[in-house]
């Protein structure tokens, strides 16, 4: 396919691709609670392309071990999946574009959800993580239907809910039986392209001490001080993470890729009572060298090597909340050197190299045993902030690269 027809069916669609964006991130699709609007808009819109439907997401899954529950109980009844089935042959290489409609609250910004384009931005909430992913691949889609691209595998696309909670949406589809040779999750790399993911895990850790007046506090057992010493412990151990991951293949660049993080802790006590109840919550963030069963080993050896007795017999470790898995492909793999070759032809030099956010990305490669790539526009700087934002010229670029790329990898004729 001629990549300066490429680029020219690309900028004839741009401005009705970023009306597009602009018309679905005024849409509060919070993650969990408002996403089904937006849908039916994304639905209503893509349904020029191909077979579109909404796909419930089974209230079972919260049963599936791969479930992550939010911070509150979770209703499917009017909250689905959507999934487009673009027209093929059926004897090509199949591929799967995915990326999120959901996104996380935007509770101090006040404008968060009217759009603002301003100085080649786009901005607003979700418009880089990850409406703007998803504007991304209409722009494909309408480059593709303009330019009457007949492929012979199967295209489908995915716009999937709670990926910001864990991937629930993502993993239902796969349960459902979604498959294809290849898989693009969009998310903001910067026209990076990924082919392996950091993992994150969340972990609780209950101390209990024993409370006693501080007039008595030799009496007592303080789990405040208990906790420190454990966080100590727990520094020492995030070294030894940086120290065995410094070579891992896709992430030497970046300065501290793996993470052992404190985000939340709560003592129950009084100012004159020593402390008897200390929970810590946090995330460690950790590289394809280990998996989610290895972490946790680890964390769980760290805590019972940590030379204190009481802490050994009075501790509780768990995790209830975010759990997402760590994944790789070889950089070589036919599905990143067709995305990369793809960029090149359109003269686009592009980055490989390691996500060092967590997706749904290892979702389609850990339980559905896909190879997978993350890529697509965007700062993921940007992604979460209060002046979340897009550069519509990397949406552009982005759009280009996945029109030859689908053509390529699906065996367009």
């Amino acid at each position: 396919m001629a990549t300066l027809q490429i680029k020219q069916c690309v900028e004839e669609n741009f401005t009705e691709a970023m009306d597009f964006l602009k018309e679905l991130i005024k849409f509060p699709s919070v993650s969990g609670e408002g996403e089904n609007e937006a849908q039916h808009f994304i639905r209503n819109r893509f349904s020029h392309f191909g077979n579109v439907s909404l796909v419930p997401v089974p209230e079972d899954i919260k049963k599936d071990p791969e479930y992550t529950p939010g911070e509150k109980e979770l209703d499917y009844s009017n909250r689905a999946n959507l999934v487009l089935e673009l027209p093929s042959e059926g004897s090509g290489r199949s591929l799967i574009l995915n990326s999120h409609v959901d996104v996380v609250p935007a509770k101090s910004w006040q404008n968060a959800f009217t759009p603002l384009e301003k100085d080649g931005f786009i901005y607003g909430r979700g418009a880089c993580d990850a409406k703007g992913q998803i504007a991304t691949i209409y722009l494909t889609l309408l480059a593709l239907t303009k330019l009457r691209v007949h492929l012979k595998g199967k295209l489908t696309v995915q716009s999937v809910i709670e990926e910001e909670v864990g991937g629930n949406g993502a993993l239902a589809l796969i349960r459902q039986g979604c498959k294809a040779d290849g898989v693009i999750v969009l998310e903001p790399t910067g026209l990076m392209i990924a082919p392996a993911n950091r993992g994150a895990v969340w972990y609780r850790l209950e101390i209990k001490g024993k409370s006693v007046h501080m007039g008595r506090i030799t009496e007592g057992i303080n789990a405040i001080e208990k906790t420190c010493l454990l966080m100590h412990r727990l520094k020492e151990y995030e070294r030894r993470l940086i120290e065995e991951s410094k070579d891992v293949p896709l992430f030497e660049k970046y300065q501290q890729p793996v993470q052992v993080n404190f985000g939340t802790i709560r003592g129950d006590g009084w100012p004159s009572m020593v402390c008897g109840y200390v929970s810590l919550e946090g995330g460690v963030g950790f590289l394809p060298n280990k998996d989610i069963a290895t972490i946790k080993k680890e964390l769980k050896e760290t805590i019972e090597g940590c030379g204190d007795h009481w802490i050994v017999n009075n501790y509780k470790l768990s995790f209830p909340k975010l759990h997402n898995d760590a994944y790789a492909i070889p950089p070589d793999h036919p599905l990143v050197e067709t995305i990369k070759s793809s960029a090149m032809d359109l003269g686009i030099t592009p980055d490989v190299g390691g996500f060092i956010a967590s997706c749904d990305a290892r979702l389609f490669n850990k339980v559905g045993n896909m190879p997978v790539v993350v890529f697509g526009p965007g700062v993921l700087a940007d992604a979460h902030s209060d002046i979340e934002k897009i550069d519509t010229d990397e949406i552009k670029r982005a759009a280009e690269i996945l029109t030859l790329t689908v053509a390529n990898w699906c065996q367009a004729e």
